[in-house]
């Protein structure tokens, strides 16, 4: 390593955060600002009182196409807590500041699991799809098959959503060089580049377009039909509303509570009609929680939180994983363009290998601010973010962060350069549970994934860091990686940061095993709480009631794909084209 920067290299380690059968009507305009759409509106515009054939909770990854595609022939409602998604969240560049922003409106909730774990969940219109690392693929055949979904829907609703907003990468050289260490180190065969999900090294597709601009599942709005669709922002939805009625044996949702952003409450009812329906699309967090919210969930529990129970359904909140993602980071002698996840390796052992690397570090966070050369941001090592950083999680606090922030604005710009190479498991098998903390809506509940808990998933861990071992030390990768730094030396200080609020264990010699628990990290693929056979049928419809279905990643056992957001999109698109042909089928 170049002398001088081991200090400072050290100091930089620690902050990786990382068509169907019915046709649509005209889209609008693919640049038509959000913000202009007649149909999207703050929840404080809306009437005290109104009725709609569906209403969507949720206007994230899986609720924007669904609404997108139900206004088709219906009159649809979508809310959604948080707000539009802000210019710099659209830019690539800017991909880490809003995980590390932590005021009450952030579009990224912050909470930290049970386990000891920092995460985020979307708080805003697009949901995930407006934080991520913008990488698409699509869940492999098997999964298909194992969901019992309809294969040739399946592939329209992948193509509608890519016909929308998904990209082929313009590869630079460090991923370029990553992929070629991949097939290096026998993850093979190279399958080019593909969305499908085969075993092998890929280039996958990306939500960025060539200009670095992020389009998200936002976008699929535009696609609406505009009189067939109300979209309210920052509308807190706090129950779904039952009844009893005569002739039905279960409860029957007609309608729900939300409240604006000025404390007032609103109601929304169903449409008369046995077809009209309320749909769950808040996500694996936001979903079982508002079911419990609203009556059906574990007796016991609900009634400790003073919720009246509707349906004693002991599975909602049960089965909640996370994948399990653990990176290192490898300096580079030479100067790495950014780049977020565009090429993965899937193994035949059950990992998944993933990079990004380079950055704007130092950049201002915002316009007004580079103008002003005030607040700036480091990016993927930034000290704000949450996920990774050089301060302890506990430590975090605002003056800390300043304090951090500014320690590193007067590091040599070397020390920032590289990238990380990230594994993530398939899975998981390892679950774990949602609570209630309260009944306030707006609260994270928590949250356990027991990571690692089973032996399998430490063994896929385990394989893949192996494989990153192979790949640090390949020929293909040979450009990017310093000559004098080991491979131990490279884990070890990666191992050294405080990634997570586990116990650490403080010696040079960790196992792959030691390594993969010490270092544990989201990847934001967390999943489960109102599993399909659990809490919902094969046509998400949920168990004990009636004209109440969720729809989202929380109904999923395991995580599609090596990246979910493709099938959580398609899922969105697929179930509105089957409702709507049920709607009219006699």
């Amino acid at each position: 390593m170049a002398p001088g920067l081991a200090s400072s290299v050290a100091l930089a380690l620690g902050a990786f955060v990382v068509l169907g059968s019915l046709r649509l009507v005209v889209p609008l305009p693919e640049d038509e600002p959000l913000e202009n759409l007649r149909f999207v509106r703050p929840a404080q515009d809306a009437p005290l009182v109104s009725h709609y054939n569906y209403i969507v909770i949720g206007g994230g990854t899986a609720g924007c196409p669904l609404a997108a595609t139900l206004s088709e022939h219906s009159r649809v409602l979508l809310l959604e807590r948080g707000g539009l998604p802000y210019r710099n969240m659209s830019n690539q560049q800017h991909f880490t500041d809003a995980l590390a922003d932590t005021s009450p409106a952030s579009p990224a909730q912050r909470f930290i699991s049970e386990d000891g774990v920092v995460n985020a969940r979307a708080r805003v219109l697009g949901g995930g799809s407006c934080l991520n690392a913008g990488f698409y693929t699509r869940a492999s055949n098997d999964y298909v098959r194992a969901a019992g979904w309809d294969a040739r829907l399946v592939n329209s609703s992948y193509r509608w959503v890519e016909r929308a907003l998904v990209f082929r990468p313009d590869v630079p050289p460090w991923q370029a060089a990553l992929r070629d260490a991949l097939l290096e180190a026998g993850v093979t065969p190279d399958n080019g580049f593909t969305f499908d999900h085969v075993t092998g090294t890929k280039i996958g597709g990306t939500i960025f377009d060539a200009s670095g601009q992020r389009h998200t599942a936002a976008d699929f709005l535009r696609h609406a039909r505009p009189r067939g669709l109300t979209v309210l922002l920052y509308a807190t939805v706090s129950r779904i509303l039952f009844r009893q009625q005569e002739g039905v044996p279960y409860p029957v949702a007609y309608g729900v509570l939300f409240t604006d952003p000025l404390g007032v409450q609103h109601r929304v009812y169903l449409r008369d009609g046995a077809k009209n329906e309320v749909i769950l699309s808040a996500g694996t967090l936001g979903s079982p929680q508002l079911l419990m919210l609203s009556g059906v969930g574990p007796q016991a529990h609900l009634e400790a939180h003073g919720v009246q129970v509707l349906v004693d359904q002991p599975m909602v909140g049960q089965g909640v994983a996370d994948n399990p993602m653990n990176s290192v980071f490898i300096p580079s002698p030479v100067p790495v363009a950014l780049s977020l996840v565009q090429v993965v390796g899937i193994t035949r052992s059950g990992s998944f290998i993933e990079g990004v690397s380079g950055s704007e570090f130092g950049m201002p966070v915002s316009d007004g601010a580079r103008r002003l050369g005030l607040a700036r941001s480091f990016g993927l090592f930034s000290p704000q973010t949450g996920q990774l950083g050089t301060l302890p999680p506990k430590q975090r606090t605002p003056e800390a962060l300043q304090r951090a922030a500014e320690a590193m604005r007067r590091l040599d710009r070397r020390a920032f350069r590289g990238g990380f190479i990230l594994e993530k498991i398939l899975g998981p098998v390892s679950s774990g549970h949602i609570e209630l903390r309260s009944a306030d809506p707006r609260a994270n509940p928590a949250v356990t994934f027991n990571y690692f808990q089973e032996a399998e998933d430490l063994e896929r861990c385990v394989h893949g860091i192996q494989t990153i071992e192979r790949v640090i030390q390949s020929r293909a990768f040979a450009n990017f990686t310093y000559a004098n730094a080991s491979v131990e030396s490279i884990f070890t200080d990666s191992a050294n940061f405080p990634v997570n609020l586990l116990p650490r264990h403080a010696n040079d010699s960790r196992t792959p095993e030691q390594y993969c628990r010490d270092t544990v990290m989201t990847i934001w693929h967390y999943h489960g709480g109102c599993q399909v056979g659990a809490v919902v049928d094969d046509d998400y419809r949920v168990f004990g009631v009636q004209r109440l279905r969720v729809i989202d990643s929380s109904t999923f056992k395991y995580s599609p794909g090596t990246n979910p957001q493709a099938t959580v999109m398609m899922l969105g698109r697929y179930m509105g084209v089957k409702i709507q042909a049920e709607r009219w089928r006699k």
